[in-house]
C-alpha cells in the first residue's frame, strides 16, 4: 500500500514538474484558476427596427434571447468571433473593416446584426451580473458606432 501510493505521488510529481503545473487538479487553465473574475465575450443580436430607442442601451441577457444570432449557421466560427469583439482594445476602421470581413456581410442579405459584448462579474452577494453591451450596427452597407462609447 505504502509502495503504491509512493509510486503515485511520484508519478505526479513528475507529470506536475515536466508540465509546468499543467497537470490537472493543478492546472492554470482559466477554468479551474480564475473562476469568479470577470469575463467578457462576443453575442451578436439581430436588428429588425435600426430606429428602436433602446438599441444602444446596455441590457440583460434574458431581454434578447429571442434574437441572438447563431454564427455557425451563417458560415462564421462564433469563437473567432467572441475573441475578436471581447479582446480588441482600438476599434480603428481597419478593426471595423475586419469585423465585417468575418460576418461575411455581404453575403448575409438585409442583414442586421448588432455586434456585442456580453460582460459578467460576480458580486460579494455571490450572483452573477451579465450585461450586452451594444457596439456595432452592422448593415449590408454600413456600420454605425455605438454613440455612447465611441464619442
Amino acid at each position: 500500500m505504502k509502495r503504491t501510493l509512493l509510486v503515485v505521488f511520484l508519478i505526479n510529481a513528475i507529470l506536475v514538474s515536466t508540465h509546468k503545473g499543467e497537470f490537472w487538479p493543478f492546472s492554470i487553465f482559466p477554468m479551474f484558476s480564475q473562476a469568479g473574475n470577470p469575463w467578457s465575450r462576443g453575442l451578436v443580436i439581430e436588428v429588425d427596427d435600426m430606429n428602436r430607442k433602446d438599441l444602444w442601451e446596455t441590457k440583460s441577457l434574458s431581454s434578447i434571447d429571442d434574437r441572438v444570432v447563431a454564427l455557425r449557421e451563417h458560415g462564421i466560427d462564433d469563437i473567432d468571433y467572441a475573441n475578436f469583439i471581447s479582446k480588441t482594445k482600438n476599434w480603428d476602421e481597419e478593426r471595423i473593416q475586419a469585423l465585417r470581413n468575418l460576418f461575411q456581410i455581404e453575403q448575409q442579405g438585409d442583414a442586421k446584426w448588432l455586434a456585442s459584448r456580453v460582460t459578467g462579474h460576480l458580486t460579494e452577494q455571490d450572483s452573477v451580473v451579465v450585461k450586452v453591451i451594444p457596439m456595432f450596427l452592422v448593415t449590408s452597407d454600413t456600420t454605425y458606432k455605438n454613440p455612447d462609447l465611441f464619442k
